[in-house]
């Protein structure tokens, strides 16, 4: 797969506003990994803007539960194999399914966590559906009340 490095100095709690910052790109172009937790405890990714936060209680209903919360970090850490601030969805350490907020799918290039703070990988969205295979979903929300 086809992708350019961008290193960039993190900070801690920086979130998506620091790396946009950092590389002089959109925060919308800039994903998120976000590992979570359905009812039944099961972890999975969801890939959102930068810019926007998941509702829940949409991702719940988009996946058929009843209810998904974001993992605590260490559970977070534990599932992927990666320290959240960090977080790839490439390469977790537990197979986990994949969702991607639809309209990531229309940008032209996307910049995404490699894998370790301070380090994303520029990749065509084409990219990423043909290697994780996510299944989309219409989820992302701003405002208060947004889970991330």
């Amino acid at each position: 797969m086809p992708f350019t490095e961008h290193v960039y100095r993190y900070e801690e709690h920086g979130g998506t506003k620091v790396s946009a910052r950092e590389l002089g790109v959109d925060e919308h172009a800039v994903v998120k990994t976000l590992v979570m937790e359905d009812d039944a405890r099961s972890p999975l990714i969801v890939l959102m803007h930068g810019d926007l936060e998941v509702s829940t209680k949409q991702l719940a209903r988009a996946i058929g539960c009843k209810h998904v919360e974001p993992c605590k970090p260490d559970v977070a850490n534990r599932h992927s194999g990666y320290l959240v601030g960090g977080t790839s969805p490439f390469g977790t350490r537990k197979a986990m399914p994949v969702y991607v907020e639809r309209t990531i799918l229309d940008l032209p290039r996307i910049y995404i966590n490699g894998g370790a703070r301070g380090f994303l990988v520029g990749i065509a969205p084409a990219d990423l559906v043909k290697v994780l295979k996510p299944t989309p979903v219409e989820v992302g929300i701003t405002g208060p009340g947004a889970r991330g």
